[in-house]
């Protein structure tokens, strides 16, 4: 079954005001993420070492995505619908971001982990960059992999009507991500082939759901969950991460679910976050960011983020952070280019003095968001105008 009843109807301003402490929160996620990125550059000594600024941005990200996307599908009623908005809200600006990037490759070439060939064309195609071995044109395109998994295995859960039975997902994963970090060190699917696949498993599997009908339809919903499912487990780089991440996002929908008087969350939520926390003592390590300590720190500060959004949520948010929130996409995709093109054409700034350091990364932040501002208005607004989504405040996702 593929449609399902909305509940009662709400205008866009109502739930742009009920849904203000998420941009809040988005606009907190794109901050942190913005400041893993240039710190190093700017001011080095500054950079955090004991928690990543960086994951903790993602995460609050995740919490925000599984607070609201189930809601969003089960409003619109129908996987069509919602996945026409989800596409126009997030490949229009990631589509400028990849042809920014290869424009200005003769001034800042595309990093070596992006390897010019058909596969990772079709990575990029897909979104799933993460989970098939490939790198995205810019740092941040990973975290779009996980986000699309979670979009591809809540539309198989809806359609096979188990999507209200998020504690235990939440659950399920984040187990799964235990199991995986005690047996495997890195992906089992080959680069080129899982790309291939992937590419031809969704292409499929989304002309059956635009396409098809009754069965049809469910078909290609299953397919799609399967093929998410089975990238997450054996296709990405770091294994236990995948699970873990679709461990914290159903833990979002759980809490929007507890918000709402549909279930409890108190047990889900403590045996989620007990599993994530042991993950790196039995884990193959990956980077600094999961050493036991920092990985702990990490989920306890962006864990903690979200409850204050939560406790704060009938309150007024300010309106910088709001607005932040609501060019956080826009802030999350094109700050990486721009500080490579900074880099490049005013040199590093690193070894400069202090009060210079801190005068050009006030002056990169700047450009950032005005460039953001830019590509919310012109790019991103008129493709959510295309879906029907004016003043709606859904998650785009990290």
């Amino acid at each position: 079954m593929l449609t399902a009843g909305t509940g009662a109807p709400h205008s866009a301003a109502q739930r742009s005001s009920r849904l203000a402490w998420l941009d809040a929160l988005r606009g907190l996620g794109a901050t942190a993420v913005l400041l893993e990125h240039m710190l190093y550059r700017f001011t080095p000594g500054l950079s955090p070492r004991w928690f990543s600024l960086g994951m903790y941005g993602v995460l609050v990200f995740f919490l925000v995505s599984g607070y609201i996307i189930p809601a969003s599908l089960e409003r619109h009623g129908d996987v069509r619908a919602f996945w026409v908005g989800r596409f126009l809200r997030l490949y229009p600006l990631y589509i400028v971001v990849v042809c920014l990037v290869l424009a200005l490759a003769p001034i800042v070439p595309i990093r070596a982990e992006v390897t010019p060939d058909l596969a990772t064309v079709a990575a990029h195609v897909t979104m799933l960059l993460d989970v098939v071995g490939s790198g995205g044109v810019t740092e941040p395109m990973w975290t779009l992999s996980y986000e699309m998994v979670f979009y591809l295995v809540v539309t198989a859960l809806f359609a096979t009507g188990l999507h209200r039975r998020s504690a235990l997902w939440a659950v399920v994963f984040a187990g799964v991500a235990v199991v995986v970090g005690l047996l495997l060190a890195g992906p089992v699917l080959p680069r080129g082939p899982a790309a291939f696949v992937s590419l031809a498993v969704f292409a499929a599997g989304f002309w059956c759901v635009f396409a098809g009908r009754g069965r049809a339809r469910t078909a290609g919903a299953l397919a799609l969950g399967a093929l998410g499912v089975t990238l997450l487990l054996l296709g990405g780089r770091t294994p236990w991460l995948g699970p873990g991440i679709l461990a914290v996002m159903f833990t979002g929908t759980v809490l929007y679910r507890w918000e709402r008087g549909q279930a409890s969350a108190t047990g889900a939520v403590a045996v989620v976050t007990a599993l994530l926390l042991i993950v790196p003592f039995f884990a193959y390590r990956t980077g600094w960011w999961a050493y036991p300590h920092v990985w702990m720190t990490t989920v306890a500060l962006a864990g903690a983020t979200f409850a204050a959004g939560m406790a704060l949520r009938h309150r007024a948010v300010p309106r910088p952070l709001a607005w932040l929130g609501l060019i956080s996409y826009s802030v999350y995709l094109v700050h990486v280019p721009l500080l490579k093109l900074f880099v490049a054409l005013f040199g590093d700034p690193g070894g400069r003095p202090l009060l210079v350091q801190a005068l050009l990364a006030l002056a990169f932040v700047a450009v950032v968001l005005g460039v953001s501002a830019l590509t919310y208005r012109y790019v991103e607004r008129p493709a959510r105008r295309l879906s029907g989504a004016r003043g709606r405040s859904d998650a785009a996702g990290p």
